[in-house]
C-alpha cells in the first residue's frame, strides 16, 4: 500500500516536553535491557521469575542448550545484576535479583 505525504508526517510527530534521559538513566537502561537482548536469557528470566525460590540444575534442564551455553548466559545475566547466584555445595543457585528487576521496571516505565 502506497503512503501518501500526509501518512508519513504522522509518524514524524514529536513530543517537544521530553528530555534527553541523563547519562546514567541511559547506562543502567542499555545495561539491563542488553541483558535480556537475547531469547536464551529471557526464557532464563522467565523461569526464574516463575520459581518461589533459588534454582540450581533445573535451567539445564529446562533449555534446549548446551549447559555451557547456560552457563553463559546466566554470567551475562549475573553481571549486569538481573540475575543472583549463590553457591551451595558444588553448585551455583539462581534467583532473580528482585531490586534489579523493579529497578528495569521502572526505567521501561520512565522510557
Amino acid at each position: 500500500m502506497a503512503r501518501t505525504k500526509a501518512d508519513s508526517r504522522k509518524c514524524c510527530t514529536t513530543n517537544e516536553n521530553l528530555a534527553l534521559p541523563d547519562v546514567e538513566w541511559a547506562e543502567d537502561m542499555a545495561k539491563l535491557t542488553w541483558a535480556l537482548a537475547h531469547p536464551a536469557r529471557v526464557r532464563i528470566v522467565r523461569l526464574l521469575l516463575n520459581k518461589s525460590s533459588c534454582v540450581c540444575g533445573e535451567i539445564v534442564e529446562e533449555m534446549p542448550l548446551a549447559q555451557s551455553t547456560v552457563s553463559q548466559h546466566l554470567k551475562i545475566l549475573k553481571e549486569t545484576g538481573l540475575v543472583q547466584g549463590e553457591i551451595d555445595g558444588p553448585r551455583v543457585c539462581y534467583c532473580i535479583n528482585q531490586d534489579a528487576m523493579t529497578k528495569l521496571k521502572k526505567l521501561i516505565a520512565e522510557l
